[in-house]
């Protein structure tokens, strides 16, 4: 039994890590093995995304007190939390552990915010990564300076083939003179 001084600390623990990161999903696990979970766990650390099991009681509380109290409705039996900065990483990991490990799915959370349902974390797992996002905007940007680049390049080519062109009916046309 936690003394309330712990439960206001797991309380203010929970509303600073809701309120620093971009996405808190709320996950169901009822079933899942320690070699599942220690699986699970480690994909989470490789993706920096935090992952804690709170009682559900306190982190009714947490989001009471945060003004996600709707939030609260997608806990259900056990819950565990994962946090991340990157709103797409933590769900993309749960969506593909969830395909091989049905006892694991995401309940809802909260994402920027405002509270997402579970169906609102299934597209957002749907979306490209962080860096697929910035690779893709970078190609964008760099495609008129690419057709930019070559465009110029072609210019001088062009007038040299020009230059050449006269060139050579100047000598055709001198060689007929002279014939």
């Amino acid at each position: 039994m936690l003394k309330k001084a712990e439960k206001e600390t797991v309380v203010a623990e929970l509303k600073e890590r809701i309120a620093n990161n971009q996405v808190a999903i709320m996950t169901k696990y009822v079933g899942i093995n320690v070699a599942q979970v220690t699986d699970l766990r480690n994909k989470f650390r490789q993706a920096d995304v935090e992952f804690k099991v709170y009682k559900n009681t306190l982190a009714r509380l947490a989001l009471r007190e945060l003004g996600f109290e709707p939030a609260a409705d997608y806990m259900e039996g056990p819950t565990a939390w994962a946090f991340s900065k990157d709103p797409v990483a933590p769900a993309k990991i749960l969506k593909e552990f969830s395909a091989t490990v049905q006892f694991v799915s995401m309940a809802g959370g909260v994402l920027d915010g405002k509270v997402v349902s579970p169906e609102q974390l299934i597209r957002l797992a749907a979306l490209p990564s962080r860096e697929q996002l910035l690779a893709q905007t970078v190609g964008t940007i760099a495609a008129p300076l690419r057709n930019l680049v070559g465009t110029l390049n072609a210019l001088p080519r062009n007038l040299v083939s020009v230059l050449d062109e006269i060139r050579k009916k100047k000598e055709e046309e001198s060689a007929a003179a002279a014939a």
